[in-house]
């Protein structure tokens, strides 16, 4: 069966299918194995979009585990120019309140041991990660948030931990010292590969919890897998919301260093 081509990627659970028109799933194959799960391909608003869970279907695969390279891989050969990477995140501030959308423009990277780039050699290669989110996607993103009516940040630094555990108080405390403002565990190395590949990479962070609690606040407490999931549940809605108008709004054109991350990088 030949594999439709599509021009927007989204990783996001199966939840996401809900609105998609035409969906049919296509088996994938990359040099880098096989993704998360079959790649799911449909419509939005007449934009063909491919979906791969990032977890896998079960979700199976833990942020440590994640074939990041291969789900990054396959959408690149279906023709994806644009990303959109959804995920929860914790929030290390008082004003990023559960339920918030963060659109993130920094990260830190503080997870080890993944395979983290397309390029092992012999050609050496160095992108600049400097601003490492597409700057044309998150104004897009922006605007949509703004039009939907929903409490969103515009600018945020996510530091990306290891996992599968969540931070201890010292960590945390660490991490809010350092003034980083949420917590994730898959935006490194997605959103790197995605620019290795010259995709365009937007980030939308669904606040779920507080890390590990708020200080001055005593019952507020640390982040638990349920509670994660009953938060990120209850907002799915707004999250799918905000993708569609994300997809709608996004024009043809990109006006965006991104389809030249490579020129000068080797």
């Amino acid at each position: 069966m030949e594999i439709p081509k599509a021009e927007i990627g989204v990783f996001g659970g199966s939840g996401f299918y809900s609105f998609l028109d035409n969906l049919k799933p296509y088996t994938v194959e990359t040099p880098y194995g096989a993704p998360s799960s079959q790649v799911m391909i449909g419509e939005i608003e007449g934009r063909r979009v491919a979906f791969i869970p990032r977890h896998g279907e079960q979700h199976q695969y833990p942020p440590h585990i994640v074939n990041y390279r291969a789900n990054l891989y396959a959408f690149k050969q279906l023709g994806v120019k644009r990303v959109i990477g959804p995920c929860a995140a914790g929030s290390l501030k008082a004003e990023i309140r559960p339920g918030d959308f963060v659109i993130c423009d920094q990260f830190v990277n503080l997870t080890n041991g993944r395979r983290d780039t397309f390029y092992d050699g012999p050609i050496t290669t160095h992108i600049s990660t400097a601003d490492p989110y597409c700057p044309q996607l998150r104004e897009i993103a922006i605007e949509s948030c703004k039009k939907l009516g929903l409490s969103y940040h515009p600018n945020s630094t996510v530091v990306v931990i290891q996992g599968p555990r969540f931070s201890t108080r010292a960590e945390s405390k660490w991490f809010r010292s350092l003034g980083w403002d949420v917590i994730n565990m898959t935006q490194y190395p997605e959103v790197v590969l995605a620019r290795e590949l010259e995709m365009c990479y937007v980030n939308i962070s669904l606040i779920t919890d507080y890390d590990t609690g708020l200080e001055g606040e005593p019952n507020i407490m640390p982040v638990h897998h349920d509670e994660v999931l009953k938060t990120f549940e209850k907002n799915i809605r707004k999250l799918k919301d905000l993708i569609v108008e994300i997809i709608r709004a996004t024009p043809e054109e990109r006006t965006c260093p991104c389809p030249h991350i490579l020129e000068g990088a080797r």
